[in-house]
């Protein structure tokens, strides 16, 4: 798959699907992809990014990722960002740590969730909530 038919896939995955603010889900995913891509990723990573929540959010499964025609490497980005459920944030920042490629792509979401503009439409105990979420995931992947 072309960068193109990735992002198309991944838009066509999360229709319907908004953020925490209300926000069409595409445009969250579009953000981390252009985080990724000037942070210096390659198209891999901005593929991963583009598919970074599709399997967590159960909108597309492990079986179509691994039938994909996608490289291994942007597969395993996309399953070592991919939280499952009950898992440590230790282990889950081991694991993006442990994936060439990954790490860029957190950041990037990262980024993006912990974004003030978007954090600000939010309740305050939300806002409260993530915003030591996400500080807490960048300490444990060295970005603090």
């Amino acid at each position: 798959m072309d960068l193109a038919e990735v992002e198309a896939t991944a838009r066509a995955a999360h229709t319907g699907q908004t953020d925490k603010a209300g926000r069409p889900y595409a445009e969250h995913l579009r953000a981390v992809a252009e985080g990724v891509r000037l942070r210096g990723g390659d198209d891999e990573q901005i593929a991963a990014a583009w598919l970074h929540d599709a399997v967590e959010d159960d909108r597309l499964s492990h079986a179509w990722l691994e039938d994909a025609a996608l490289t291994r490497r942007t597969k395993d980005i996309v399953l070592a960002v991919t939280k499952r459920s009950g898992e440590p944030p230790e282990e889950y920042a081991a694991r993006v740590l442990a994936t060439p490629g990954a790490l860029l792509v957190k950041e990037a979401d990262l980024a993006h969730n912990a974004d003030p503009a978007r954090l600000a439409v939010l309740d305050d105990a939300t806002r409260t909530r993530l915003t030591a979420k996400y500080a807490r995931m960048r300490a444990l992947l060295g970005l603090a």
